[in-house]
């Protein structure tokens, strides 16, 4: 395990304490310096939910805030979702590969379903993406949801920025899609969501509004052909119907040789050059803020703010470029000057 391994040869103690944090924040600045040899022990300290595997992750986020920085974090962190077998896996090994080809380096984490019996990911997407593991400029991690909804593990978020240090796209792959799933909006500058022809898969995102959550629509399997354009039709009228007809919605096919691919690319790259970057992320970590503090302490404590929008509005009165646990720090100390 490389965090033991090697906070070990460092005589540092994981368990608390400035040793453990120092050594927390030095990895920060290491990702800060564009070192991805740092990413897998960071990410090892940023899964540990004990008391001090929090402190750490927390010094390590303090050296790679917008702050830290000078501004936000350069990658381009981009969301991948939609429903079970939707072929999401595939088509992230032939995003990787083109955005390689193009020089760029990528991290993918992949959040997949726990095992109710061991805790672990049931479906283990890392193996399921084909990459070169020689290759320093990928990186590909599974983690498991935990039972969590939002279609997000809890440290996925923390995990998310800490590698947008150090890599030019950080991609989040979340398990499946559905009303209680869209946090990925909220981590992301661009949201792809992947739908698989002939699945009906159109009228369900209908009903739980999930045409709100795109920046664009992947239709998979193209290869299959009419049914592959039906659908792609489907999803524009439903867009239409919604007035977002300026959603954009392609066809890929993962199959080699692959389709759609470099258009894929390029409209990403399109709708991140169309974004204020800056207010998009601010308002992201704001919004993750409240939703957590809401998780930790309930309706009880939003109320003891005056509100989710009370609470809003505390956030909105801080520094921009403070991270989300700094906030949520914020937010329960508002709550306390209350009583």
């Amino acid at each position: 395990m490389p965090l033991v391994c090697e906070a070990g040869r460092a005589g540092l103690s994981l368990g608390g304490g400035e040793g453990a944090e120092g050594w927390a924040a030095a990895l920060g600045r290491r990702l800060r310096a564009g070192d991805r040899g740092a990413a897998p022990a960071a990410l090892n300290l940023v899964e540990d939910r004990s008391p001090g595997g929090r402190e750490g992750a927390a010094a390590l986020l303090a050296e790679v805030s917008p702050t830290a920085l000078g501004g936000e974090a350069p990658a381009h962190l981009v969301g991948v979702t939609g429903p079970p077998g939707a072929g999401k896996s595939s088509l992230l090994a032939e995003l990787v590969s083109a955005w390689r080809a193009r020089g760029r380096t990528v991290a993918v984490l992949a959040v997949d379903p726990s095992s109710k019996r061991s805790g672990g990911s049931l479906l283990g997407d890392r193996a399921r993406i084909d990459h070169d593991p020689a290759d320093d400029g990928v990186l590909i991690r599974s983690t498991a949801t935990a039972g969590r909804l939002g279609g997000l593990a809890a440290p996925t978020r923390t995990a998310a920025l800490t590698l947008a240090s150090a890599f030019e796209v950080v991609v989040v792959e979340s398990v499946g899609v559905g009303q209680s799933e869209t946090e990925i909006e909220e981590l992301c500058d661009t949201v792809a969501v992947v739908v698989q022809p002939g699945s009906g898969d159109t009228l369900q995102f209908l009903k739980a509004g999930i045409m709100e959550v795109p920046d664009l629509l992947v239709v998979t399997k193209a290869d299959l052909g009419d049914v592959a354009r039906r659908a792609r039709r489907e999803l524009e009228g439903a867009l239409r119907s919604l007035g977002a007809a300026q959603t954009p919605v392609l066809s890929v096919s993962s199959l080699s040789p692959a389709q759609g691919i470099d258009e894929l690319v390029a409209a990403i790259d399109a709708h991140r050059t169309g974004l204020d970057v800056r207010s998009v992320r601010v308002r992201a970590r704001r919004l993750a803020a409240v939703s957590a503090f809401a998780a930790e302490h309930g309706e009880r404590g939003l109320r003891g703010l005056g509100g989710r929008r009370a609470a809003e509005r505390v956030v909105a009165e801080l520094d921009p470029g403070l991270e989300v646990q700094a906030l949520v720090a914020a937010l329960e100390s508002a709550g306390r000057g209350t009583r």
